[in-house]
């Protein structure tokens, strides 16, 4: 039986050619100067985008790549670009760099750390580094599937190392309840879903899944859980996490995809794809826009710039079978607990 709908239902076409224009923008962001951001996968693609539209607000940005190279080619290739913009646009926010390899959770420790040092607050953290369609079989440094270990067991840890600092902002006068947000980015979740949302061996693990994207996405199941946990854990403090799919675009994302699909599948596709500034849009939509409230906490953001419940099968995980769902939601929880156990 289907759950019970939240918010307007948005049709298969809709969800891959979503309406335009976008309705939140850079337009719509007030002065940021004295908020705080990370953004994970920043040096290229939307979180670059998103970075460029933050830092023009006045906002220091943190840009978390794996490499001090990457964010440092990324912040010199932004204050490039800023230079030749003229007049009232070039407001100075700050750029700092996070280094973090999301694909090895001994990173992660010292790259918070080294964060905590610099900064008090922290006002959003999004969730935008990923990886897609890698090579069967390839593991993160702890020897995790890749997919699973980079989209969701590093910024699981992220967020749990980051949790006090979201938390105390959240508190601090003047700061309205769900203005301190995580953002999770995911895709479209109502896609390729497996029964139960998410199939495991017999020892708890998350099965590593063969079709095209099929593990990708499976992947980001999971991360629309996390959005939900933290929803939980925080949600009490005024700390509101939501997942978002950003919209389809070409980027970084789709560089391990098959020959045949960037060769031709992709190029004929390009009526749907749109630049990575749109997905930069829906994420300031997720991530500022007044439209997404505390209701809305653990929920669901779509391109560009819309509110959307998760698919059913997602929901249902939430539940035991003795209540009537699959359980895959704590399977998955406990996995991420396990490994993630040595690095809290």
């Amino acid at each position: 039986m289907p759950l019970p709908a939240k918010n307007p239902p948005i049709s298969t076409l809709s969800q891959f050619i979503p309406p335009w224009p976008p309705k939140f923008t850079d337009k719509d962001l007030p002065s940021l100067a004295g908020k705080v951001y990370i953004i994970t996968g920043a040096a290229s693609g939307i979180g670059y985008q998103l970075t460029k539209l933050l830092y023009l607000k006045g906002a220091t940005v943190y840009i978390a790549a794996r490499s001090q190279s990457r964010c440092d080619g990324a912040i010199e290739q932004l204050l490039s670009e800023i230079e030749s913009l003229s007049g009232n646009e070039k407001i100075r926010g700050k750029l700092d760099s996070m280094v973090i390899d999301l694909s090895d959770l001994k990173t992660i420790r010292p790259g918070v750390e080294s964060f905590l040092k610099k900064e008090s607050r922290l006002d959003i953290l999004v969730h935008n580094a990923a990886v897609m369609s890698v090579a069967f079989g390839s593991k993160d440094k702890q020897g995790n599937d890749l997919e699973m270990g980079t989209n969701c067991l590093g910024p699981y840890l992220l967020t749990l190392l980051l949790e006090p600092v979201l938390a105390s902002t959240s508190t601090q006068p003047n700061t309205t309840a769900g203005s301190v947000r995580i953002i999770w980015v995911v895709s479209i979740l109502q896609g390729q879903l497996q029964k139960g949302a998410m199939t495991f061996e017999s020892d708890g693990t998350p099965k590593v899944l063969q079709g095209l994207m099929a593990n990708y996405m499976q992947s980001k199941v999971g991360v629309a859980w996390l959005a939900g946990l933290f929803a939980d854990r925080l949600g009490q403090k005024g700390v509101l996490s939501v997942s978002v799919h950003p919209g389809l675009m070409p980027t970084a994302l789709q560089k391990h995809q098959p020959w045949f699909f960037r060769s031709i599948i992709r190029p004929s596709l390009k009526f749907v794809y749109k630049p990575p500034i749109n997905g930069a849009y829906t994420i300031l939509y997720a991530a500022f826009s007044p439209e997404v409230t505390m209701e809305d906490n653990g929920g669901y953001c779509m391109a560009w710039g819309r509110k959307c419940d998760l698919p059913d099968e997602i929901l249902l995980a939430k539940k035991s079978v003795a209540e009537g769902g699959s359980g895959s939601e704590k399977k998955f929880l406990d996995y991420c607990n396990r490994q993630l156990k040595e690095f809290v």
